[in-house]
Order: structure tokens, then C-alpha cells, then sequence
């Protein structure tokens, strides 16, 4: 291996080892072998795949640190794959040497206001494991192309912008699996102005990605914030499955933030969030300009503002999830505005709290809908379980909807106002409410 160490590395953290790692670069076998130390640059490591690879980075087990004292990343992969993950679209030499680039068990650490830790353009299957950035701007940063990037075992952990930002990128093919994911201040994993893909993000802890640790001005953020409303952008192909997502509350911020375009020629999709414990944030779940997305078998907890929000969306399936407010400090509910075509089965919405929520108009709130079916769910100890405006051809079946507290304060069950047509009441189970249970433009059977 070329052990930088060899080529002058000092990795004393003082000296500038900049000139010595570029010379293990440029002479060495392929494999930057950092023995335990820690190695201060100056400027990006860049590495051109097409001439220095096949490439392998190497930290002996985590022993190794990189301090970046520069702007921009410590390290640059530039390849030349143009293609796509079909064999056949690998030019050049590609599929001999630039392939499977792989950086493991390394800590970068920054130490300029403008220090990445990577950048990546162009690549074909990068691996990343058991990599630590911290203190950077941005973690693992993707742009222009790359294919068949895997992230796990990692920790992206306390960096001024994004943890892994998808930025501006045409990219088929990532599974971020198994990682830490916390304390950035821009967002834990985000997608801008890009077309992805097939993007898989299992078991990972995705935490507190806001300004609060960071003490800076809030904005807009997200654990994981997918927005594809600038032109050209679109992302297909998504799996959000068994991570624990949480935060402290921010400002216009959320746990999950999806923002597509709803008329375009080729409408967004294909997106499953299912099996994750999602919680305290401002908005737990926010979907705006949303079709086709399965959210199934989450426990979502604790919202300042709403557990989940559907805006402008449609054929959206919700079923199976537990919606649940546990403190005083934070409240639970589900608000759908504008949408259509949505299924809320099997659900449970339940205030754990003796004094309510005064400022919500209701656990389940509907306005200016279309089509929305609510079956077999529970609203339980809402001032108003299930409230609708100028909503039409909604279907309330089997449902239950009860104030279970010792001295009950439910003012409805179900109230519908406004304008309407078509809206359907039967076989729901109905607790005692100081007011009419069921209530307005909705013919009742219950």
C-alpha cells in the first residue's frame, strides 16, 4: 500500500501534508494508507479515476484523522462515467479501473469555514464505510453525475451545511444504510435540483439537523428534505424504511420534507416511508405537490405544529401509522389541504394529554378535498375528531372516535362546514360530545 507516511507525511496535525499525500498519489500503488496520525491539508486531495485509479482510501480502522484547513473538500473523485448503471453505457476505462473508488474507516475534520469533506463527480460505485466527517460544510457532497454510490457504517456528524447533499446531480443507484446522520445544521441527507433514481435509506439515526446546535439563525431544514421543484428536477424510486428520524423543533422545519411540482408530464412517485420512528419537530411529515407515496407503519410522534401535513397531493396512501402527542409541550394531528384520492385506514391519532389542545381545530382536519376515504382508525381524546371544509365525497367507515378522559371536553366527533357534496357517514363508533357527535353537510348512519 502507499503509506503516506513514506512520502513525507508527517501526520503530526501541524505540518502541512498536502504535497507529500499528492506525491503518494501520483506515484504510489492506489491505496492511500494513513497510518494512525493526523494528517493537516491545506487544499483538496483530487484524484482524476481516469489516470490514478483503481483508488482505495484507507484510515487503519478509524485511526486516522484528515484535517482540512482549506476551502473545498479534502478529497475530489472526479471520474468520466457519462452513462447510466447499464454495462453496456461504460466508456473508456471505466469498468477496469475507475470502478468501486473506495474510502474506509477515515475521520475528515474541518477547519475552514468553506471545508468538505467529499465531492464526488462522475464516479461509478463509490463505497463508502465507517467514515466520520464532522465540523465541515457539507459531509458527502454529489453533484453533475454519479452511479451506484453506497453509504454505511458512517457518521456524518455535526457539519455547518448538509450531511449528504445531493446537489444539482443526475443519480441512479444510492443506498445510504446504517449511519449516523446528526447535528447538521442544513439537513441530514438532502436533494436539490436534481434526478434521482432508486434511493434507499435504511436504518440510519437521522437527528437534530438544525440550527439550534450550531447556534446560528434558523431555516428551513429537514432530517431528510427532498425538493424537486426546480425545472428539470424529479426523484422516482424511493425507499424510507426503518430509521429513527427525530429532531428539535425549527422553524418551517420537518423530520421528512417533500416538495415536487403536482402538474408535470411525468408526475413524481413511487416513494414508500414506512417502519421509522419519526418525531418533534415542527411538522413531523410534510408533503407538498405530492402523487403516489405509500406512508404505512410509522410511529410519528409529537409535532409542534402537525404530525402530518398533505398539501396539494394526490393519490397518497396513509394507513397503519401511530400519531401520538406525549407531552404537553408538543401537540399530534393530521392536516390534508388541497389534495385528493387519499386512503387514511388503520391509523390512530391520540392525544395522551388531561387538558386537549385548544389551538387545533381537530386531530384529522380536511379543506378543499376531493375523494378522501378514513376507515378503521382511531381519534381519540380530540376536541374535535375529524373536521372538514369545503370538502366532497369523503367516506367515514368504521372508525372510532371517542373522548376517553375522566371529564370529557370532545365538542364532535365529525363536523363538516362549508361547502360539499357527497360526504358519508356509517358504522363508526361515536363517544359522547357536548355537541352534535356527527355535524354538517355529511349523511350520518352510525
Amino acid at each position: 500500500m502507499s503509506n503516506v507516511r513514506r512520502f513525507g507525511a508527517a501526520g503530526d496535525g501541524k505540518s502541512d501534508d498536502t504535497e507529500a499525500i499528492g506525491h503518494a498519489l501520483a506515484d504510489g500503488d492506489g491505496v492511500l494508507h494513513f497510518p494512525p496520525g493526523t494528517y493537516r491539508i491545506t487544499k483538496p486531495i483530487e484524484v482524476n479515476l481516469a489516470t490514478r485509479a483503481p483508488l482505495s482510501i484507507d484510515g487503519t480502522g478509524g485511526t486516522a484523522r484528515i484535517v482540512m484547513a482549506g476551502k473545498g473538500p479534502a478529497f475530489r473523485l472526479i471520474g468520466t462515467h457519462g452513462g447510466t448503471g447499464d454495462p453496456g453505457s461504460r466508456q473508456g476505462n471505466v469498468a477496469t479501473h475507475q470502478r468501486l473508488p473506495t474510502i474506509r474507516n477515515i475521520e475528515i475534520e474541518g477547519a475552514h469555514a468553506e471545508a468538505d469533506g467529499f465531492e464526488l463527480i462522475q464516479t461509478m460505485q463509490s463505497v463508502f464505510e465507517g467514515v466520520m466527517v464532522t465540523h465541515c460544510r457539507h459531509g458527502i457532497h454529489l453533484v453533475e453525475r454519479n452511479r451506484n454510490v453506497l453509504i454505511s457504517h458512517c457518521h456524518i456528524y455535526f457539519n455547518r451545511g448538509v450531511g449528504v447533499y445531493l446537489d444539482g446531480v443526475n443519480l441512479h443507484q444510492i443506498n445510504i444504510a446504517s449511519s449516523h446522520i446528526s447535528y447538521n445544521r442544513q439537513g441530514g441527507i438532502r436533494l436539490e435540483r436534481s434526478e434521482v433514481r432508486n434511493l434507499q435509506i435504511t436504518g440510519n439515526d437521522i437527528e437534530y439537523n438544525n440550527f439550534r446546535a450550531h447556534k446560528t439563525e434558523p431555516e428551513p431544514t429537514a432530517e431528510i428534505y427532498i425538493d424537486t421543484t426546480a425545472e428539470g428536477a424529479s426523484v422516482n424510486e424511493v425507499t424510507i424504511a426503518s430509521n429513527t428520524i427525530q429532531a428539535t423543533d425549527s422553524p418551517v422545519g420537518a423530520n421528512i420534507r417533500i416538495k415536487e411540482k403536482p402538474d408535470t408530464s411525468r408526475p413524481p412517485g413511487l416513494f414508500a416511508i414506512s417502519g421509522n420512528i419519526i418525531g418533534s419537530q415542527e411538522n413531523n411529515v410534510h408533503l407538498s405537490g405530492c402523487y403516489g407515496i405509500a406512508l404505512g407503519g410509522n410511529c410519528i410522534y409529537s409535532a409542534k405544529h402537525r404530525n402530518l401535513i398533505i398539501e396539494d397531493s394526490r393519490l397518497i396512501n396513509v394507513s397503519g401509522n401511530t400519531f401520538r402527542r406525549h407531552t404537553p409541550k408538543y401537540g399530534t394531528g393530521v392536516r390534508i389541504v388541497s389534495s385528493s384520492d387519499i386512503t387514511f385506514t388503520g391509523c390512530a391519532i391520540h392525544d395522551e394529554t388531561e387538558e386537549g389542545q385548544p389551538d387545533l381545530n381537530a386531530l384529522l382536519e380536511l379543506a378543499d378535498c376531493q375523494r378522501i376515504n378514513i376507515s378503521g382508525s382511531q381519534f381519540i381524546n380530540g376536541l374535535i375528531g375529524i373536521a372538514a371544509e369545503n370538502t366532497s365525497h369523503t367516506i367515514l367507515s368504521a372508525n372510532t372516535i371517542h373522548d376517553t378522559r375522566e371529564n370529557p371536553i370532545a365538542q364532535h366527533a365529525a363536523r363538516f362546514s362549508g361547502k360539499g357534496t357527497g360526504n358519508l357517514a356509517n358504522h363508526n363508533s361515536v363517544g359522547p360530545c357536548k355537541g352534535k357527535a356527527i355535524e354538517g353537510n355529511i349523511t350520518s348512519s352510525n
